[in-house]
Formats: structure tokens, C-alpha cells, sequence
């Protein structure tokens, strides 16, 4: 530690992402990525980027963007934000709309950005406690609050909380904004988008990361009431009037607009995911039900540590995460290719068929 930080450097514990490791003939099933490249119509509209006008600032404001953004939801422009992936969109919602006097409410087994966030912008929290089978209960919520948040579906454990829940909890919740953090909605999850209108206070965000293959270009939006977006892009114009470059506006263009190969990919994967889940099965796996592009599973007799260590011998990666205790015996598993998920199988059978 240095003399020369800042007070609240000194009490940061910064988020930790998967690991990257450079391995040869790696089978990568542990960031969530997908493994899906993204539409070619994505590819063509970067090369077209590519030339002399690149000396010229991007639109500060992302218009286009904004436009193809709000057609593929059915809202207005000004009930869209855009942003470098979602957790530059997500950092802008906790300082803009999640500090209050009152503390921010987020479920105890989450995504773990969000107590960083908390750390950084000095906002009062309270973890609620997810039931013994990993499913948010809305009744919880039901309390004086600075805000809710939490992902659906809900990470690490990739369980779905069904759009009817969200309502009731918006209809208990007037005098707060309620974020629903949709990273992995389009793999089988209901979108909360279609309450925008009704609910003045719900703010909902996304990436193009998961289901549109764009890890890469750090695009993310939110999407709610003109004011709650106003409210965000007045910090962002605080802290960088141009955030979105030239390819990403033209690469998130383009991958909006292809609706067909977006559902292809969408669809592909949840048909290898319910493989896998059924093939886990047969092996004594305990999966939990997930409307992600992942799954949460542990073994009824083998501790997922030993599992995501003996997995890693064979150049198998998955998440492990080791707090807290409820779900240390969980591995996250993305789902990958066809070939891949056999790989997995394969692997995971052979070791547990030793000792």
C-alpha cells in the first residue's frame, strides 16, 4: 500500500473476473463467453470502420445505437443508455440512482460487483439472504430501502425469477428504483423490459456480451423512464462525453439488427445446455434450474474444488468460487460447443470413476 492513495483505495476489495489463463487446446467453460462468434453482419460492419475517418471523434451521444437499441425493444430513444459493457452501465446506476440514506438491497449470493460498487461510492447496503434453494423471495424486499438490484437471472447460480414476481415486487416498491440486471436473460429468462412502462422506477440492463458474442467490444445499456436515463447520462457526462468508439457503435448496430442469427445462437445453446444438464444428471450431479448460459451444479459425493482441480489437470476450466460456504461445493460451468460439453462429460466421468 501506498502513502500517496486515496483514503478509499485503502478500502477497496476489487472484483476478481474469471480467469484468462494461455493454455493450448483449452476448453474455456468459466467467463461465461459465448462460444458463438458473433452475426458476420457484426464482422463486415467493423471492417467498413475501418479508415481514414477514424481521426474524428465518435458521436458523443450514440444515436444510432440508441435507435437500433430501442426498435429491437419497442421504446423510444430516450428511454435508452448506452455504455463500455454493462459494469460501466452498472457503475453509473449506483452512483446516479442507488445512493441514499437508506441502504441498497441485493441478494447475499449475487453478482459480486455490486458490493464493490457499494465500497467505491460509499452506499449503504443490506444482503438478503436467498431461500435454501437459491431463489429470491420477493417478500424479503418488502422494506424501506435506498434501492433494489439483482440479476435475471440471478448469478453465479443462473435460477430464473419469473416476470410475475418482478411486477409484485414493483407494485410493493413504488418509492425506489428497482434495477433488474438482465446480462443473461436471453437464454431462457422472461425480460423485465415490458413492465418499462408501467413502472416508472424499474430500470433494466443488458449487455451485448453473453448472447450477441461481443465480449470483446464492451457494449451494455439500460433501458427505463426518460429521468432514470437522464439521470445516468448526467454522470456519464461527468466522467467521459464519449464512451462508445466508432466500432462498437457500428459492431452493436449491426448485432441488434441481426435478429436471426442472434435467436440461432440463443437457441443453440440452450439445447446443449439441457444435454448437459441431463448427462450431469446420469453422474450424480445436482443442477440447479437456470434460465442462463451457464449452470450451477455440484456432485452428491465429490467437493467441486477437487472437481474444478482435476478438470484443470486435462486443460478443462470452470468457476469455482470458494465463498461463501453455501456454495463452495457449486461449479459454474458455461455452456460451450457441442464438442466442448462432450469433452466436459467425458472428462468429468472418467474422474469420478476414480477412487
Amino acid at each position: 500500500m501506498s502513502q500517496y492513495w486515496s483514503d478509499v483505495v485503502h478500502k477497496l476489495t476489487p472484483y476478481v473476473p474469471g480467469e484468462q489463463p494461455k493454455l493450448e487446446n483449452l476448453v474455456k467453460l468459466n467467463t461465461n463467453e459465448n462460444p458463438y462468434g458473433p452475426s458476420p453482419k457484426v464482422i463486415a460492419a467493423l471492417k467498413l470502420e475501418a479508415d481514414d475517418t477514424l481521426r474524428l471523434y465518435p458521436d458523443p451521444n450514440s444515436d444510432a445505437l440508441k435507435a437500433a437499441i430501442a426498435q429491437f425493444h419497442q421504446l423510444q430513444v430516450n428511454q435508452v443508455f448506452v455504455g463500455n459493457g454493462s459494469d460501466e452501465v452498472l457503475a453509473h446506476v449506483f452512483q446516479a440512482l442507488l445512493k441514499h440514506d437508506l441502504p441498497l438491497l441485493f441478494p447475499d449470493i449475487s453478482y459480486s460487483f455490486y458490493p464493490v460498487y457499494c465500497a467505491l461510492y460509499a452506499i449503504s447496503h443490506q444482503k438478503i439472504a436467498l431461500a435454501a434453494d437459491f431463489t429470491i423471495n420477493i417478500e424479503d424486499y418488502v422494506q424501506p430501502n435506498g434501492g433494489i438490484i439483482f440479476p435475471n437471472p440471478n448469478a453465479p447460480t443462473g435460477v430464473p425469477l419469473a416476470l410475475s414476481e418482478i411486477e409484485r415486487l414493483l407494485l410493493k416498491n413504488t418509492q425506489s428504483v428497482v434495477v433488474i440486471d438482465e446480462a443473461y436473460v436471453d437464454f431462457g429468462t422472461e425480460s423485465a423490459v415490458s413492465l418499462i412502462n408501467r413502472f416508472p422506477n424499474l430500470l433494466v440492463t443488458q449487455t451485448l456480451s453473453k448472447a450477441r458474442s461481443l465480449a470483446g467490444l464492451r457494449l451494455g445499456y439500460a433501458l427505463g423512464a426518460p429521468d432514470l436515463i437522464e439521470a445516468l447520462t448526467r454522470v456519464k457526462d461527468s466522467f467521459n462525453s464519449y464512451p462508445i468508439d466508432r466500432f462498437a457503435s457500428a459492431g452493436g448496430i449491426a448485432a441488434m439488427q441481426d435478429i436471426e442469427y442472434f435467436a440461432g445462437t440463443c437457441a443453440k445453446v440452450m439445447a446443449t445446455r439441457t444435454k448437459l444438464v441431463g448427462a450431469l444428471a446420469q453422474m450424480g450431479f445436482d443442477v440447479l434450474p437456470s434460465g442462463a448460459n451457464f449452470i450451477f451444479a455440484k456432485h452428491q459425493a465429490r467437493d467441486g474444488a477437487e472437481l474444478s482441480a482435476a478438470l484443470r489437470e486435462q486443460n478443462i476450466i470452470v468457476r469455482h468460487f470458494k465463498a461463501p460456504s453455501r456454495i463452495a461445493p457449486y461449479l459454474r460451468i458455461t455452456i460451450g460447443t457441442d464438442a466442448q460439453t462432450e469433452t466436459l462429460i467425458s472428462a468429468l466421468s472418467a474422474i469420478l470413476q476414480k477412487n
